[in-house]
């Protein structure tokens, strides 16, 4: 069991410091200034068959150590409360199921994964929105009438940037709850409940725990999302969809340092960017940081502190050219994620299906925090072998 200091209220400290102190906690128990982990699947009643003053019954729908990591994301995005899944798309699945499944529009060219949700809870035939243009929003929620609308700022791997305000009123007007996939941006820079948003998605897997040896998913409700909440956290109990004890104590250690390796990642990111796109075998770059990216202005106004650690970019010559480019990489690795410490490259046309239209040439660098110098160095002597 956890307490948590009275020296200080958490909604009067700034974020760095709620998740260098993990939030207040510490363990009660035995004064260590890191929480204890408790892996008991079941916990003992009285002889008056009460529950434990703490109201664990059973791990499924109530673990001590998983609260304590869910305070933490509550207390970083502002909210009274959040809840942790197995994974980033169990967390988001569970919110799907919650909304009524084919009553969910989700934005097209967002995370594969929640693009291929939307397809099976909707039968193949999800409610869908180009996620660049809040005028194709408004008519989707206008003609459709979604529930729920599903969108992803700044977006995995294109990098589209949504007015997360402009996009809660035109779903609130519709009679829609707003959820907000900020994985990318994390709570450090952007904090959508305090644009207009009903429920917050991350992806904990990523720079939130930032180490790359931790599964997970949360969801983190608005005042307006609380009933929706309230019903994926009942999926979350039935359906067994838990995030284990020892995974939610490694996430609450990862958070402890999450605004520096973000802001770290950002300014890496930024830097990378900014030599991309001078280089003469770079067609494209997408990261919103830069002034040419069509979202550059939304972006700087509802982010904080920089711009993410993700961006992409288009090799000249195709798939050969990109993948070749990859495979010449010696400190950046070929490998899936986001938001580790580590630098990582992922060629995503090899892996999507044809109908998610991902160029060829598209690399997504997930920026690590690196001295950048050393990450400038590999991605240049790979450049200099493209035909």
């Amino acid at each position: 069991m956890t307490d948590r200091p009275d020296t200080a209220r958490p909604d009067a400290l700034r974020r760095e410091t709620i998740a260098a102190h993990a939030n207040g906690q510490h363990d009660a128990a035995t004064g260590g200034v890191v929480g204890a982990w408790q892996p008991s699947t079941t916990f003992v009643r009285d002889a008056a068959y009460r529950t434990p003053a703490s109201g664990d019954v059973y791990r499924r729908p109530h673990s001590p150590t998983t609260r304590e990591a869910e305070a933490v994301i509550a207390a970083l995005e502002g909210a009274e409360d959040a809840a942790l899944f197995a994974s980033g798309l169990a967390a988001m699945a569970a919110l799907m199921r919650a909304a009524g499944g084919p009553r969910v529009a989700v934005q097209r060219g967002s995370y594969y994964g929640t693009q291929v949700l939307g397809e099976r809870l909707a039968d193949g035939a999800p409610i869908t929105f180009d996620g660049a243009s809040l005028e194709s929003l408004a008519e989707t929620v206008a003609t459709r009438r979604p529930a729920l609308v599903i969108i992803e700022t700044p977006s995995n791997p294109f990098l589209d940037v949504i007015d997360i305000a402009e996009a809660a009123r035109i779903a609130h007007a519709a009679g829609a709850l707003l959820a907000v996939d900020s994985t990318t941006a994390t709570p450090i820079h952007t904090r959508p409940l305090e644009h207009g948003a009903d429920i917050v998605v991350h992806s904990a897997t990523k720079a939130l725990n930032g180490h790359s040896d931790v599964l997970a998913g949360a969801l983190v409700p608005g005042h307006g999302g609380r009933v929706l909440f309230d019903a994926a956290l009942d999926t979350r109990a039935k359906e067994g969809c838990v995030l284990s004890p020892f995974d939610a104590w490694l996430l609450t250690r990862g958070m402890r340092t999450v605004a520096l390796r973000v802001r770290e990642a950002s300014r890496n990111a930024l830097h990378l960017a900014q030599w991309l796109a001078a280089h003469p075998k770079v067609t494209t770059v997408r990261y919103p940081g830069l002034p040419t990216h069509p979202g550059h202005a939304v972006a700087a106004a509802q982010m904080d502190g920089g711009f993410g650690g993700l961006l992409s970019f288009d090799v000249a010559g195709g798939a050969d050219a990109a993948l070749g480019l990859a495979g010449r990489l010696r400190l950046i690795a070929r490998a899936t994620s986001l938001g580790g410490v580590e630098t990582l490259i992922e060629h995503r046309h090899s892996i999507e299906p044809a109908a998610t239209d991902m160029p060829p040439g598209l690399l997504r660098l997930a920026v690590g925090i690196e001295a950048v110098e050393d990450l400038v160095a590999d991605l240049d002597q790979a450049l200099a072998e493209v035909p």
